[in-house]
């Protein structure tokens, strides 16, 4: 059986664009999470807290031919591609437009702005910012298309579009396409903007947190006094290769993707359940030949809903028992939606290869609800490990898990 490495990655967080960067900011105890006073227009929306990239402007960076079909996910999707294509050195190689590179990308939604062209001719009869591209911009699959479009990609495209697995399912299809053989190179990844909308869905089910003037001490992922999410933005791209065409051009390789698993609940759209997340996991480290005590760390998905990080924690239990330690990045970025998984698998590896990761900001006292699990607290650990399992769950019971080993 064909095996799957990574040999490019790149992306674009609300923390910077780059590992030294971001890796500096984590270790001085910065997050991302700000107070979003812009937000006050909006009645009805109780959180006033989000996680925005400050840093990215496309403008000028791409000629407008290129990008008047992306709206800003697909602009951030396509520039984290770039880079992580520039990263495998495959920029400019033939392969990418051979027919066997392929794409498996996904964002929760398109680009809401241009919903408001439609809601315009629905409620008032005309629009007048409805154009060409207003669906193209918005669509599900935008990320997937214009990444396709941008590099002239002609092998299979996935769009993954699952929410917050959005980002996990991207590499994970990627992994199984490269696997069994239908294509050689895969760009996977997710990507998500920020957006009150998305806040809103949340905030409607008293999910958000509220903490709008304390903007440092949220999200709380399994802490006892957590009070919701917070939603952030940005993007990821790895650069997956059949491990024998890598090594025939001499490639870099930052690691091995081994194993994947995805399962639904089957269950209840929101209410998230611990027992099919547990077979997620076992299921990847099946997919993997590996037994639990392979694995050296753990990159949760930690939302800080209570539901979620309860029902998490006990499927990650019944796994690996108190012993491999947990972490949850979305204390530092906030939850990015279908960036998340793409964003925690780029930024894991860097992690393992480095044998360095930071604590779970925010996490104080552990919800005595929540299992009791190694939860790395109050300062950054060193570990030494060949594998690493990064896990994702998403509304409609959708449950990820990833597993990579240090090359």
């Amino acid at each position: 059986m064909r095996r799957v490495v990574v040999t490019g990655m790149g992306g674009i967080t609300a923390l910077g664009q780059d590992w030294p960067t971001i890796r500096a900011r984590m270790e001085k105890g910065e997050t991302a999470v700000r107070s979003m006073p812009e937000w006050d227009r909006f009645h009805g929306i109780n959180t006033r807290l989000a996680a925005p990239v400050l840093d990215f402007e496309a403008g000028g960076r791409y000629p407008r031919k290129k990008t008047r079909t992306m709206g800003p996910v697909a602009l951030m999707a396509v520039y984290a591609a770039e880079r992580a294509l520039a990263d495998s050195g495959l920029l400019d190689n033939p392969v990418v437009r051979s027919g066997r590179t392929g794409i498996a990308f996904g964002s929760s939604f398109g680009s809401p702005a241009p919903v408001i062209a439609f809601a315009e001719l629905m409620t008032q009869g005309m629009s007048k910012t409805l154009n060409a591209t207003s669906y193209i911009q918005m669509m599900s699959h935008t990320a997937a298309v214009n990444i396709g479009l941008f590099f002239g990609v002609t092998g299979r495209i996935i769009p993954t579009s699952s929410a917050c697995t959005s980002g996990s399912q991207g590499i994970g299809y990627g992994y199984e396409a490269i696997r069994w053989g239908k294509a050689d190179v895969m760009i996977a990844g997710g990507a998500d903007e920020l957006d009150v909308t998305e806040s809103a869905v949340f905030d409607t089910l008293y999910a958000t947190s509220t903490m709008n003037d304390q903007p440092h001490r949220s999200p709380r992922p399994y802490d006892r006094d957590r009070d919701g999410l917070v939603i952030g933005e940005g993007a990821a791209t790895l650069i997956l290769e059949e491990r024998e065409h890598a090594l025939a051009r001499g490639a870099r390789i930052h690691a091995e993707v081994v194993g994947f698993a995805c399962n639904s609940d089957g269950n209840h759209v929101t209410q998230p359940q611990a027992e099919t997340m547990e077979i997620a996991l076992r299921m990847a480290l099946e997919d993997a030949g590996l037994g639990a005590e392979a694995i050296g760390f753990v990159s949760g998905h930690g939302t800080a809903t209570e539901w979620g990080d309860i029902a998490e924690t006990k499927a990650t239990h019944a796994v690996f028992g108190g012993g491999t330690p947990l972490h949850s990045l979305k204390s530092y970025f906030g939850h990015s939606l279908g960036a998340c998984g793409a964003m925690e698998a780029w930024l894991g590896i860097e992690m393992m290869r480095e044998g360095w990761f930071p604590h779970t900001a925010n996490l104080d006292v552990v919800d005595e609800r929540c299992a009791p699990l190694d939860y790395v607290m109050g300062e950054a650990r060193r570990v030494e490990t060949d594998h690493l399992m990064s896990n994702n769950f998403a509304f409609g019971g959708i449950n990820t898990s990833l597993i990579f080993r240090r090359t």
